[in-house]
């Protein structure tokens, strides 16, 4: 297994195994996109170096939102811009390109919303880039599920707008990871109670809204924050557990990172530091997997996948900081 080599998952090939994961730019305006978002995503998938773009988190429902320029996709006035975007990528070469659905729950920005922040549990969270968050009010099961038909109405907009697919985030401490993580998810009904299977009972309620929505022949992943790497939190076995689970509700892939701890590892540094759980899951599932995280040169990418911790490498601040990582490592 190579770094150029091609992969299929479901509906979608990439010309290889290269991804950009999601990476907010703070470029868009007041949620929507701008010429400057367009160009930052197009200068990344000039010539097809890239397999796969998956553009930075968007909010499905203002409720949602988690920071002041985060990309919209809530609501139908979105798609035109967002059309702006996924054309200024598939222009400029091969490279595919998916949106990162999103919902930051008890981690939204209260003062720019304006709103009352929501969460698995009345308890105030510790998330990694937030403090002094307040506590969020307790979901009832009827809202729970309203909020998976944003997932899946932002979904269909996504498709509309000319995406290759969706990636559900439910990682960094946002809604699906508060309740997958027991740390934030203290609920005694059917969607917490410890087990994993209740703590992914939303997840899985939220890939069936939005595979309804867009049918069979659009690729639907899962970003999962497989670990927190807390006292109490959620382990290894956990992510196992759960991509299993997601695979059996018809995701395409499971593209893991961290949970309550960010992307951040105090145990473990260097290329791929999430690769024992990424090889882990990998194990566990059929699915492809993808692996992220310090990952700065194509030899550290090719011994990963050599080692079988992942079928596709996600580079991020490399290419964040040089918009022809891609071409300089992928001749």
């Amino acid at each position: 297994m190579n770094l150029k080599d091609p992969i299929s998952m479901h509906a979608l090939t990439l010309t290889n195994r290269l991804v950009m994961p999601p990476m907010a730019t703070n470029k868009s305006d007041n949620g929507v996109v701008t010429e400057a978002l367009c160009q930052h995503y197009e200068a990344r998938a000039r010539g097809g170096y890239i397999g796969l773009i998956i553009t930075e988190h968007s909010y499905v429902d203002v409720q949602g939102k988690a920071s002041p320029q985060q990309i919209s996709i809530a609501s139908d006035e979105a798609i035109e811009g967002l059309h702006t975007l996924t054309d200024a990528v598939h222009h400029v070469g091969s490279t595919k390109i998916i949106a990162q659905l999103n919902h930051a729950g008890a981690a939204a920005d209260l003062a720019g919303t304006g709103l009352m922040t929501v969460g698995p549990s009345a308890i105030v969270i510790q998330h990694p880039w937030k403090k002094d968050l307040p506590v969020p009010h307790e979901l009832t099961k009827a809202e729970i599920s309203e909020i998976a038909g944003k997932f899946a109405a932002a979904a269909g907009r996504a498709k509309k707008a000319g995406y290759d697919g969706v990636e559900i985030h439910s990682a960094h401490g946002y809604l699906l990871n508060q309740f997958y993580s027991p740390l934030t998810n203290v609920r005694h009904d059917e969607y917490g109670g410890g087990s994993v299977e209740n703590r992914t009972r939303f997840h899985v309620e939220v890939i069936e809204a939005v595979r309804r929505a867009v049918g069979s022949d659009f690729t639907v992943a899962v970003r999962l924050g497989g670990a927190d790497f807390m006292e109490g939190g959620s382990t290894i076995a956990d992510s196992v557990a759960a991509a299993a689970i997601f695979e059996r509700a018809g995701v395409d892939f499971i593209d893991m990172s961290g949970g309550m701890c960010g992307y951040v590892r105090k145990d473990k540094t260097g290329p791929g530091y999430f690769s024992d759980r990424t090889a882990a899951v990998k194990k566990a599932v059929s699915i492809p997997v993808i692996l992220t995280v310090g990952i700065t040169t194509r030899e550290a990418a090719e011994q990963l996948l050599q080692a079988q911790a992942a079928d596709l490498i996600g580079v991020g601040r490399a290419l964040l900081q040089d918009p022809l990582w891609g071409q300089k490592n992928m001749q």
